[in-house]
């Protein structure tokens, strides 16, 4: 039955309803489950025919060498910056409405982040020798090309998923514990094994606040210097549009703006799926519309700036770069980028459509198609009108690397649905810190 928005939640109802959700599947996430296995496995058959062919599968030809895999890339790696935003700026802040929410986007960043290192390895051909691109002791004295964009994204992929894993882990201890003391059986020695021996002592809490707090103040640079650097592979490139002091905040921008559209796609049909419209409310809903409005305007003041900047600046090739992005082959997909990302996201100043769950899931999903062209159109039609006309080209799409960028989503959302049957979607302990404590609760 659903419970009224209204109607405050007791700690006994907190617990009920968020470790219920980890109960017996429903016929319904076994049919999703199903369909995204089977898009998985067209992924994975794709890639090892890319193997077995050749990068030439992907059709990847002179000019295009970086392309879909790329783009996709830089789109997951934006994705996992909105779960980090939610659980350590907003943690510092103290803003409440955050704690619903926030344990699915510290997932969603866990994953994105592992989505996005999949791509480095693809694009890379022969992922067997992934291991030349980190600096090992070996008998040649060989290190790796330290100028090498694939190598700053290495370290880059790494450094955030360490600390996005660790920051997860340390904010599910008090939950798993909660778990392990309503399970039986078999369940209860493996979620006793993972909790780590909490008991909610005060020394405990102490402890785990101390961590916690650090680690948020440690993961916050992190979603500034992480894509910033994803920047840079760009930024730190002579092509035309690509040699950009705006780039770097320009793409954390987006990488916020993109990564809270993917949250609400992700909690939206958590609400009626597990019964938490008195978790997930619309003041959560509200509160995320109006960062997905403000990253927008900022976003389109950015865009407003690269096409000034193009034609202010006299230079005959970014005039030229710019001219032909928005005229030429790849027209469709710039004014598409614009459309998404500038003009849909508009309707959230009304109050309605920030609190209206259909409106805000067409919303979102418009902003990842229109943030994954953005992507799109920095690269491939960068790279395919430079400074010189004998190195034009175009870049077609195949099946092969179409089929590798869907299966990568499918990657994405199989280990979320995963993760929401075996630890809680929501957080238990945040909760009830936001919710008036039982001895001094007057209707209580």
């Amino acid at each position: 039955m659903r419970r009224d928005d209204a109607h405050q939640p007791t700690y006994a109802d907190v617990n009920r309803d968020v470790i219920g959700t980890l109960w017996t599947p429903s016929p319904a996430y076994f049919g999703w489950m199903s369909i995204v296995g089977l898009i998985l496995t067209a992924g994975i058959l794709a890639w090892t025919w890319q193997i077995y062919i050749g990068m030439g599968a992907a059709g990847k030809r002179t000019p295009q060498n970086w392309a879909m895999y790329i783009t996709s890339f830089v789109f997951w790696i934006g994705i996992g910056h909105a779960g980090t935003l939610i659980s350590a700026i907003l943690y510092l802040f103290r803003a409440r409405w955050r704690t619903s929410i926030y344990r699915g986007a510290e997932a969603m960043t866990v994953f994105a982040v592992m989505t996005a290192g999949l791509f480095p390895l693809i694009h890379a051909g022969r992922m067997w020798f992934a291991y030349w691109l980190l600096p090992y002791p070996n008998q040649r004295y060989l290190w790796p090309n330290f100028r090498s964009p694939l190598v700053w994204d290495v370290f880059a992929i790494s450094t955030y998923l360490t600390i996005s894993v660790v920051f997860f882990s340390v904010g599910l201890l008090p939950d798993i514990a909660a778990i392990r003391d309503a399970s039986t059986g078999w369940k209860r020695k493996i979620y006793g094994v993972l909790a780590l021996g909490w008991e909610g002592t005060d020394r405990q809490w102490r402890h785990y606040r101390r961590a916690y707090g650090l680690l948020a103040a440690l993961a916050t640079p992190l979603v500034l210097s992480v894509h910033s650097v994803v920047s840079w592979d760009f930024a730190m490139a002579l092509v035309p549009g690509w040699h950009s002091t705006l780039f770097a905040p320009f793409f954390v921008d987006g990488a916020i703006f993109s990564g809270f559209a993917m949250v609400l796609v992700l909690i939206i049909p958590m609400r009626p799926l597990f019964n938490l419209y008195a978790y997930i409310t619309n003041r959560h809903l509200d509160a995320i519309a109006k960062l997905i409005l403000v990253t927008s305007l900022v976003l389109t003041y950015f865009y407003v700036c690269e096409a000034f900047t193009a034609w202010y600046s006299g230079d005959h090739f970014e005039r030229a770069s710019l001219f032909w992005k928005a005229t030429r082959n790849y027209a469709w997909a710039f004014w598409l980028q614009y459309f998404c990302n500038s003009l849909v996201p508009l309707v959230l100043f009304s109050r309605r459509a920030r609190i209206h769950p259909p409106t805000l899931y067409v919303v979102s999903i418009l902003v990842l198609i229109g943030m994954w062209f953005e992507r799109f159109n920095i690269i491939v039609p960068g790279l395919g009108h430079d400074f010189y006309p004998y190195t034009w080209g175009i870049y077609y799409p195949t099946l092969t690397d179409t089929l590798i960028v869907i299966g990568s989503f499918a990657w994405f959302f199989i280990l979320f649905l995963g993760f929401i049957k075996v630890m809680p979607s929501v957080s238990i302990v945040e909760v009830k810190e936001t919710l008036p404590h039982p001895l001094k609760d007057p209707h209580h």
